[in-house]
């Protein structure tokens, strides 16, 4: 900072230690409120006093809120020498803030000073105010809504007065109630209450930001009184009170001893225990009455009662509800249909063994609980006797009867009484059966069975169902009496299991008598089919291999066979499948690799399941010697075949005669553009020449190399105008482009046209300088000399070392001149690599 530049070190150091102390009595903050609405502005202010110049000049004063700093500070001098900085929050938007005024002090903030700033919303008005007189405490209790958190710490009052009219007037005054912190309740004692005079009461809320009251409340203390709930009892029985009738229930019930000089009347609710229903009110309970007699409840059924009461003729509330009294309403007698069935088996001539069996069917919601039957029989000429052959809570009886007995009574019995007597009379067997019985599987726990009705039309029918063969540990038959005669089927679903074997019996039941049973055998749910059928090899071959197989015989219970997958895989674990159907005994196997090992495999499957046969490992036969042997010739045969129509194609096809070495035709009798090849344009290249810079490029070098043969003596031929070189290197130096087509023939003359070549011999391999071959043919090399021949034409128009023009005549005696390479202006530029035999080129 400036004016610390002066300072010693020592003092410097000294300063810092002594700064945090002396800095707590230089800022100040002041706001502009301490508490504002939430979102609102907020203006502060903070003065570093005159007793801080220690601090020197250039202080910068920076605000934080929270832990953001806060930018738009305002930083001035007053004339009274103290540095005053100010800043506006626009919104502020916590309910609780610390605002810090603070200082830059080297790599740090010093805080000056902190203010806390609070924001929240004016007091909500409070609502629902209602009042109690509990006549317990003997006090007016009110309370009230407080609406929503305004996020300032607020205030409630109850404020009250009396007043003779509707409340417009006010006469005394009562003591505010305050509420303890956090409650919306509050009560007035009874020493500032008129309990028959009218009282204004109401409830005023107040924080930081405003007040808000609510609506009056005009009442007579008396007019809201609440009662205490009685008590609930059951009224106990007494020799002088018939018993209750099944289905009722008698109570009592006391009234809270402070209100017994109220007159009040009461209501009661019930509802059944274990059950989930809703409370049933009773409102009809008559006045200055103690106790009741409730009846049409379900009987022998436990249920939960309450009362509550309140002021009769007068205004009040009503009190809360009394405690649960739990209890269960008498019996009555079963009120039920007993369906009846039985089988017979004579003994003896004289004595009948009888298999009794019932079901109860309720005739009503509530029929009464059955605690146990009884069976009795009645003999004819016995009117008093009532001998009793039965008495069991089982659905079935055994007893002995006298071969004469037609008939045994049932009844189904509980403390209430007795059911109406049911007749139980043995029926003759006669009339006629149902026909055509059919029986189906639903689904694994169901049977439908159905069957054509007989005529006449029976009464009903008794169907019986059980597992075949019954075991010992298996339940008796389950049976049911369908009293509808019109109908052909039902759906047994009660006792059955999946994959088991069931015998059902249909007995038609007539008026006085009872028809043949029918009986049919039907699976609940059919099983797959236990194991697969064994598979066989019956002939196999190189190639192939015939599989058999026994189908098995059909099993009881046991579904049918759709369809037969048989699979087979290689040494190489490659799998091969096929699908038949059932009515397959064989399969051959095709396409099978001679020599070779494969596994097969027999899945039988049905609609239920599919089951696995046994595997079997088979190997295809070896192929013999003589046909390994014809196969052989004929591989060999269409290789020479192939050979041979190859060959045919090379030689018929001109197009490709001597296609491994290229032909090279006669320079005197053949232009050069008809077989030189093509050159692109990546072929051409430039080479310098080491005496002309102006040199034309040389496009092409064709090289063919000498055999290795001692060359023999030099032939001319005269034919063709050349020389014969039979065992030299020929090249080849076009000029031009040789991209260019040549489609007229060469003139006998010299032209500017005319193409210009030489022979060049030599050999790459043998030492000495190389030479070349002017051929004196019918095609002049050059055309007609001008005066003034270039650097890159023949020698003899080169200048002497004298400065004088010598030409090279050559010899008569020869038809060719032979001179070294290096005296051919066109090769000048050119330089092989490589081969020695061209002059050092």
């Amino acid at each position: 900072m400036a004016g610390l530049g002066a300072w010693s070190l020592a003092g410097a150091a000294l300063f810092i230690l002594l700064l945090p102390r002396s800095l707590e009595q230089c800022g100040h903050i002041s706001l502009s409120a301490p508490v504002v609405r939430l979102g609102g502005p907020i203006t502060a202010s903070c003065i570093i006093s005159q007793n801080c110049s220690h601090l020197g000049t250039g202080l910068q004063i920076v605000w934080k809120l929270e832990a953001e700093l806060q930018p738009g500070t305002r930083q001035q001098h007053l004339p009274n020498g103290t540095l005053q900085s100010t800043i506006t929050v626009p919104h502020l938007n916590h309910s609780r803030a610390l605002l810090s005024c603070c200082l830059h002090w080297g790599n740090s903030l010093q805080i000056l000073d902190q203010a806390e700033l609070q924001a929240g919303y004016p007091p909500a008005t409070p609502h629902n105010l209602s009042c109690l007189m509990n006549l317990t405490t003997n006090s007016l209790i009110c309370q009230w809504e407080p609406g929503p958190d305004p996020y300032l710490s607020t205030s409630f009052t109850l404020k009250s007065f009396k007043s003779r009219g509707n409340c417009q007037t006010q006469e005394d005054s009562n003591p505010d109630c305050v509420p303890e912190d956090g409650q919306s309740r509050c009560s007035i004692p009874r020493k500032h209450l008129q309990l028959y005079q009218k009282m204004g009461i109401w409830v005023q809320a107040k924080n930081a930001l405003g007040t808000s009251v609510s609506p009056k409340l005009c009442l007579v203390p008396m007019d809201v009184v609440k009662v205490e709930p009685p008590t609930l009892w059951a009224l106990e029985p007494s020799p002088e009170v018939a018993p209750p009738q099944p289905g009722c229930l008698r109570l009592r019930w006391e009234i809270w001893k402070p209100s017994l000089h109220i007159e009040q009347k009461c209501e009661l609710r019930h509802q059944p225990l274990h059950r989930e229903t809703s409370w049933d009110l009773v409102r009809t309970l008559p006045f200055r009455t103690l106790q009741y007699e409730m009846c049409g409840l379900l009987p022998s059924t436990a249920y939960a009662l309450q009362v509550r009461c309140t002021r009769w003729r007068l205004p009040g509330h009503w009190s809360d509800w009394s405690p649960s009294l739990e209890l269960t309403t008498t019996q009555r007698a079963p009120i039920v249909r007993l369906d009846t069935w039985w089988r017979q088996r004579q003994l003896d001539p004289r004595t009948v063994d009888v298999q009794l069996f019932w079901k109860p069917v309720p005739l009503e919601e509530d029929s009464g609980k059955i605690q146990g039957y009884l069976v009795s029989w009645r003999p004819s000429d016995q009117a008093g006797a009532d001998p009793t052959l039965c008495n069991t809570t089982e659905l079935n009886c055994t007893f002995q009867l006298p071969s004469e007995a037609r008939e045994v009574v049932l009844e189904a019995y509980n403390t209430a009484g007795t059911s109406h007597p049911t007749p139980v009379v043995f029926l003759e067997r006669g009339g006629l059966p149902v026909g055509r019985l059919h029986t189906m599987a639903r689904d694994p726990h169901s049977l439908w069975v159905s069957w054509e009705p007989p005529s006449p039309q029976p009464q009903g029918y008794v169907i019986e169902w059980g597992l075949s063969p019954p075991s010992p540990s298996s339940s008796p038959k389950t049976w049911r009496i369908e009293h509808n005669g019109s109908i052909a089927g039902t759906l047994l679903q009660e006792n059955i299991r999946p994959f088991q074997l069931y015998e059902i019996t249909v007995t038609p039941l007539y008026q006085d008598t009872q028809g043949p049973s029918q009986n049919i055998y039907a699976y609940s749910q059919e099983m797959a089919p236990s194991h697969g059928p064994e598979l066989h090899l019956k002939h196999i071959g190189k190639t192939w291999a015939q599989l058999e197989w026994v189908p098995e015989a059909p099993e009881l219970g046991k579904s049918p066979l759709t369809h037969y997958t048989i699979f087979w895989t290689n040494a190489q674990d490659q799998s091969f499948s096929t699908v038949l159907n059932a009515s397959s005994h064989s399969f051959v196997l095709h396409d099978l690799e001679p020599s070779s090992l494969y596994h097969v495999h027999l899945m039988a499957a049905s609609q239920a399941w599919a089951t696995n046969s046994t595997s079997l490992t088979l190997m295809t036969l070896a192929l013999e010697e003589s046909q390994l042997h014809i196969l052989l010739g004929l591989f060999g045969l269409l290789v020479l075949l192939i050979c041979l129509c190859g060959a045919a194609l090379l030689c018929c096809r001109p197009s490709r005669k001597n296609p491994l070495w290229p032909s090279v035709p006669d320079p005197a009798h053949s232009s050069l553009g008809s077989w030189v090849p093509t050159i692109t344009a990546e072929e051409t290249f430039q080479l310098p020449s080491l005496r002309d810079p102006g040199m034309p490029p040389i496009t092409k070098i064709t090289v063919l190399e000498e055999e290795e043969k001692k060359p023999g003596p030099w032939e001319s031929n005269e034919s063709s105008g050349t020389c014969g070189l039979p065992t030299l290197v020929q090249a080849y130096v076009l000029q031009g482009d040789p991209r260019v087509p040549s489609t007229q023939p060469q003139p006998q003359s010299g032209t500017s046209d005319q193409v210009l070549y030489v022979q060049v011999l030599g050999s790459p391999t043998s030492p000495g300088p190389g030479h070349y071959l002017r051929c004196d043919s019918t095609q002049p090399l050059l055309g007609g000399l001008t005066p003034s021949p270039k650097s890159y034409e023949n020698l003899w128009f080169q200048t002497s070392p004298l400065g004088t023009p010598e030409a090279l005549v050559p010899n008569p005696e020869d038809d060719c001149i032979f001179e070294p390479l290096l005296d051919f202006p066109l090769l000048q530029g050119l330089r092989v690599s490589g081969v020695e035999g061209l002059g050092g080129f």
